[in-house]
């Protein structure tokens, strides 16, 4: 279903600045964004960014609210804390499940008693253990007489809402207090169909594996501590459907039922292609239990990377591995060649790159400062996509390149060992370096085999193709 015409935000919804912006020319252009781009203002707008927050009314400021927001230069926020999930009474929610009846019950343990709760039990082998668990919290129970997949069942859930809004909460979460009531008040906002929390592991604890205290720290469903407005190519381009809140309005018929994995990417790229808005806020978390051996562990990541192939088939480009402006193709072909060309090369790159993004940044009182921040930024990108490329997406011709040349050799553990302490430093996790990077190669390595598995079985190399682009200005 499309997305609304009229999207004004209420009187009195705020939006405040996104630590990702920089303001510039005392107000009057912003740079940054989810999308690394830059906004220019007006007068008036610009007097109202001074304060980093904007509250919307029906003039000027909620159009400014709504721009900010849509841009990713800005995020909601409130003024009064949400209050209890208890005070949620508009919501219903959807759990799909096969067996894990233990885990049901932690999960719904963990819910407000007054919130409509759906099961949809798809083909489980113990239904009746399951059963009991729906009983003893009075909830809603359907079953399928076979397995369909996580898809068709929260379809299925869908289609039994009553409440303008349903909470999508795999079983083997379980919510942080206060967390529906965080996500609900995103709703408020008439041009968000979908709002997901932050997925954390389990609290830590001193009997946890290495590879416990690698997913705490680096799990594929953790998205970050900062919110963002979730678009192709941004600081978040997806949600996982672990856990959602949505508008049931703006759903239509649902999750793709053909797909068995992916369909909580596919569903969020399609409301954003129909206009609507998503949000991630990591002011609410659910725990999510990890995988603690090391063989389900790989295999659950390499059918992470078996989505990408058909993903690709139906959003194109977005599912591209890397997505390189044309003189970040020359700065990355430059730096992986190793030659003494290379760094004047890539050098010169960047400098052609900064001056012609200053070109079109003459309404800034400094437009060269402007562009030097883009292209800062961008070859940072640069660095850390191409280091994935060798590590995660392209492994098997990074491998085969390193058998045949030093200089390929030298670039591939370059890659596997600065980018993982680099991402080591920035994740801080709870377990030494050396296990921390070996956890973190053997995750790129599954991913990036199901990768190639999936595009072998679609007779595709659609989602191995890298996306071409240049800088993005906004008027």
């Amino acid at each position: 279903m499309s997305a609304p015409t009229d999207v004004r935000l209420p009187t009195g919804f705020a939006a405040s600045l996104s630590r990702r912006v920089k303001i510039c020319d005392d107000g009057r252009s912003l740079v940054g964004g989810s999308a690394g781009s830059v906004l220019y203002l007006a007068p008036e707008a610009a007097a109202l960014v001074r304060s980093d927050t904007v509250v919307a009314d029906a003039g000027t400021a909620g159009t400014l609210a709504r721009l900010l927001l849509d841009r990713g230069f800005a995020d909601p926020s409130w003024s009064d804390p949400p209050g209890p999930d208890a005070s949620v009474t508009d919501v219903t929610l959807v759990v799909p499940i096969q067996d894990r009846a233990v885990a049901l019950g932690q999960l719904l343990a963990a819910l407000p008693t007054q919130l409509p709760v759906v099961v949809v039990d798809d083909g489980s082998r113990s239904p009746h253990a399951v059963a009991a668990v729906c009983a003893a919290y009075g909830a809603r129970l359907v079953s399928h007489s076979e397995n369909r997949g996580p898809a068709a069942a929260r379809n299925t859930g869908l289609r039994l809402v009553e409440t303008p809004y349903v909470a999508f909460c795999d079983s083997d979460v379980v919510p942080e207090p206060g967390w529906l009531a965080v996500l609900r008040r995103h709703l408020d906002d008439p041009a968000v169909a979908v709002v997901a929390p932050r997925i954390l592991g389990p609290l830590e604890s001193a009997g946890d594996t290495w590879l416990e205290r690698y997913e705490q720290a680096r799990s594929s469903l953790d998205l970050g501590a900062e919110p963002a407005a979730v678009r192709v190519g941004g600081a978040v381009s997806y949600l996982p459907s672990a856990c959602l809140v949505a508008r049931v309005a703006s759903l239509g018929s649902g999750f793709d039922e053909a797909m068995r994995v992916g369909e909580d990417v596919d569903l969020v790229w399609r409301l954003l292609a129909d206009g609507w808005r998503v949000r991630y806020e990591p002011g609410a978390a659910v725990r999510h239990e990890h995988l603690a051996r090391l063989g389900p562990w790989l295999a659950r990541k390499s059918f992470y990377g078996t989505s990408a192939a058909p993903l690709a088939a139906r959003h194109e480009s977005a599912v591209a591995p890397m997505v390189l402006a044309p003189w970040s193709l020359v700065l990355m072909v430059s730096l992986l060649a190793q030659r003494r060309w290379s760094l004047p090369v890539g050098l010169a790159a960047a400098g052609v790159a900064s001056a012609g993004v200053s070109r079109k940044l003459q309404r800034s009182e400094h437009p060269m400062r402007a562009a030097a921040v883009l292209t800062l930024e961008g070859a940072v990108a640069t660095c850390w996509q191409t280091s994935a490329a060798l590590t995660r997406h392209y492994w098997p011709l990074a491998v085969v390149a390193a058998t045949l040349s030093p200089r390929a050799r030298r670039a591939l553990v370059a890659a596997a060992v600065v980018e993982g302490l680099a991402d080591y430093r920035r994740t801080r996790p709870g377990l030494g370096p050396v296990p921390y990077v070996v956890a973190h190669r053997l995750d790129d390595l599954a991913y990036g085999s199901g990768l190639w598995l999936g595009a072998w079985r679609q007779r595709s190399v659609r989602a191995l193709m890298p996306g071409l682009r240049g800088f993005r200005r906004s008027g």
